[in-house]
């Protein structure tokens, strides 16, 4: 379990990551950049690996992590896209409800993992926890003419993390781990300079001091996010079984919501509802069904 948590702090950081560059400022893009070479070499560094690991594309998971590191990039330029569009609120609901798709292959897919009663009613619980966290008084206001770019949004980001759970039980033990994510990590940054390019930015602001810091911090972040999260869909209960799928994505998911949601009430001091605050309670009785089933 305490791979589990190492993720949800891990992803949760971003939030608060993300907040400091909005308060500078910053290019969202060129820290993304940042971030993504930052998080490569970290698992190169840690990664404990041999020649015997090249060349890569003999490698059977050499395509999941090509295809993981182009989705990060895309899923992040509609994320921007769709905030900027379809509005705020629906893309924030649309990418943390994605977390259904994971669940669901992992259900599907993944034969040890198993649809039991007090699965279901934690994972509906966890989804609801979910949505009221996030939900706002406001309601979910959206322009319909845009409304496709949130519905990408939720089968895409869906789709990143059922891949990440087929290549993770398929071909990716905790020894090829790191250096699975030090290269999708690689992927993501050739594709997030490609992109650069191909919208004809400058790369000088790449350089400045705050983008390099805060770039850093996220891809500390980000690297660990996806690390410990293979780790913990690897993780064995006991000798011969591991925790299920459908149950490390729901509790991540809720565990990264409600800490995000924290804190941004202690640091940012964001105003949370009622119906916030509900989302919370109910995060902390779906994680408690979910953690007592494993």
């Amino acid at each position: 379990m305490i791979f589990l948590i190492l993720s949800i702090i891990s992803s949760a950081s971003l939030f608060v990551i993300f907040r400091v560059i909005h308060k500078y400022g910053l290019r969202n893009f060129d820290v993304i950049i940042i971030n993504y070479i930052i998080a490569s070499i970290l698992g190169y560094a840690i990664s404990d690996y041999d020649l015997n690991i090249f060349p890569l594309y003999n490698n059977p998971w050499f395509p999941y992590a090509i295809i993981i590191g182009i989705l990060f990039v895309i899923m992040f330029v509609l994320i921007a896209r769709s905030s900027q569009t379809a509005g705020i609120a629906i893309t924030t609901v649309a990418t943390k409800m994605s977390v259904i798709v994971p669940i669901s292959f992992s259900l599907i897919y993944d034969p040890t993992d198993h649809i039991t009663t007090l699965k279901t009613i934690g994972i509906i619980i966890a989804l609801l926890s979910v949505f009221f966290t996030i939900y706002r008084k406001r309601g979910i206001k959206f322009d319909p003419r845009y409304l496709y770019l949130p519905a990408i949004l939720f089968i895409g980001m869906g789709v990143v993390d059922s891949i990440i759970k087929f290549a993770q039980f398929k071909y990716i033990d905790n020894g090829a781990s790191t250096f699975f994510s030090a290269v999708l990590f690689t992927i993501a940054t050739i594709t997030g300079i490609v992109t650069n390019l191909i919208q004809k930015k400058s790369f000088k602001s790449l350089t400045k001091p705050k983008t390099l810091f805060l770039g850093s911090l996220l891809g500390i972040g980000n690297f660990g996010s996806i690390y410990f999260l293979i780790l913990a869909l690897n993780y064995k209960i006991n000798p011969t079984e591991t925790l299920d799928g459908s149950i490390v994505f729901g509790l991540n998911n809720i565990g990264i919501v409600s800490l995000s949601v924290i804190l941004g009430l202690l640091v940012f001091k964001e105003k949370l509802t009622f119906i916030n605050w509900i989302g919370i309670a109910l995060s902390i009785v779906a994680i408690y069904i979910l953690s007592y089933i494993t």
